[in-house]
């Protein structure tokens, strides 16, 4: 025996699903886009929307273009660089001794040695 409640599997505000109620729909083309591991992506805009150059692939995340034959390429990730990598880029070792000597003679001098 069904229960008392008559709208069962529906949600407060349904109603006819059409376009009286929410309008026309707004004309709309398929963009397709191609990753550079060949995956086709195809995006949905409005006709008169701007086409971007470039949109993420959903399945690996690769920037997609719209040229089959030449997508465009995975972008460079560079390795994480520490503090002393940094540094290393704007001295050289001899700067960096003399900066090494400079601080263990103030340090010599302070402590009276």
């Amino acid at each position: 025996m069904a229960g008392g409640n008559a709208i069962r599997g529906t949600r407060v505000g349904a109603g006819p699903i059409g376009e009286v109620e929410r309008g026309e729909s707004a004309p709309r083309r398929r963009i397709p886009f191609w990753c550079a591991n060949g995956h086709e992506t195809r995006v949905v805009l409005a006709s008169e929307a701007e086409v971007p150059e470039f949109w993420d692939c959903p399945r690996c995340g690769l920037p997609a273009g719209q040229d089959e034959a030449a997508p465009p390429p995975a972008p460079r990730i560079e390795p994480y660089k520490t503090h002393l990598a940094y540094v290393r880029e704007r001295r050289t070792d001899a700067d960096g001794d003399a900066l090494l000597q400079e601080a263990l003679d103030r340090l010599r001098v302070r402590r009276g040695g």
